[in-house]
């Protein structure tokens, strides 16, 4: 990769970047469709940028609904048109007696990400305040169903169905343009939630901030586009545009954020 688009990256990102790139040679090589697991936004943009130069090889994303979060990508030589039943993902309905429980978002990625499986292999959850649903892999659909009968101390069961039985997730993001004095999670943080710098960089320092669903390092650690923060009991935040510089030489920025309810 030329150091151009270099520059747009991380060091840490490094790995992801030569994953895309043995994929890209892959469905280049053997002129085949090539699928990925999950990745997040940040991900995709990445793949995004590194496909966009080549000519052979084109991508397409998609995540079981229209707005997913998390998507399969799919790496296609250019004779290749792609259809839905080839991001082979499977939507599940979480059964439970309604009446005399509550899910949680927490309480069913925990149940998922700790049935023994690897976070990339599911995709969204999503309710509409009542029903919860989640996508995962087609190939991992059968272990889901057998291992996952219990939500906390609630029985539930998991029911496929198909994907135009989405139901529509609540939208509760909201879109703010700020500035921030520099790219800092605990900056970012701080402008998104109206929080102290001080706070800011004890939520980081206190475990209790994800960035694009891994632990975040540092406080002083710089975000780049569309990298998501989940900060516990706030909510979540991403970084959707970066602007120019102030007068003040302040970053503008967008955000959207979901505030915990």
């Amino acid at each position: 990769m030329n150091d151009n688009l270099k520059q747009h990256f991380r060091d840490s990102e490094g790995p992801f970047i030569e994953q895309v790139t043995g994929w890209l040679r892959q469905a280049a090589d053997q002129y085949r469709p090539i699928l990925t697991a999950f990745l997040n936004p940040r991900q995709i943009y990445i793949a995004q940028t590194l496909v966009n130069p080549l000519d052979d090889v084109r991508m397409r994303a998609f995540g079981g609904f229209e707005g997913a979060e998390l998507k399969r990508i799919l790496f296609y030589p250019a004779y290749y048109e792609p259809e839905e039943a080839d991001f082979q993902v499977t939507l599940f309905n979480i059964v439970y007696p309604v009446k005399f429980a509550t899910l949680k978002h927490g309480q069913i990625l925990g149940t998922l990400a700790n049935a023994g499986v690897e976070r990339d292999v599911f995709g969204d959850i999503v309710t509409d305040g009542n029903e919860w649903q989640f996508v995962c892999e087609t190939e991992m659909a059968d272990y889901f169903s057998e291992q996952v009968d219990h939500l906390g101390k609630t029985k539930v069961h998991l029911t496929a169905v198909p994907l135009t039985n989405v139901i529509k997730p609540e939208d509760d993001w909201e879109t703010i343009t700020t500035t921030v004095s520099s790219l800092r999670a605990d900056s970012v943080i701080k402008a998104a939630f109206n929080l102290s710098r001080h706070h800011a960089k004890e939520l980081v320092e206190g475990a209790k901030v994800r960035l694009n669903w891994a632990d975040l390092p540092k406080a002083d650690y710089e975000l780049a586009l569309l990298d998501m923060l989940s900060v516990t009991h706030y909510g979540r935040v991403r970084l959707t545009e970066i602007g120019g510089e102030t007068k003040k030489a302040r970053l503008r920025i967008t955000l959207n954020i979901i505030h915990s309810k």
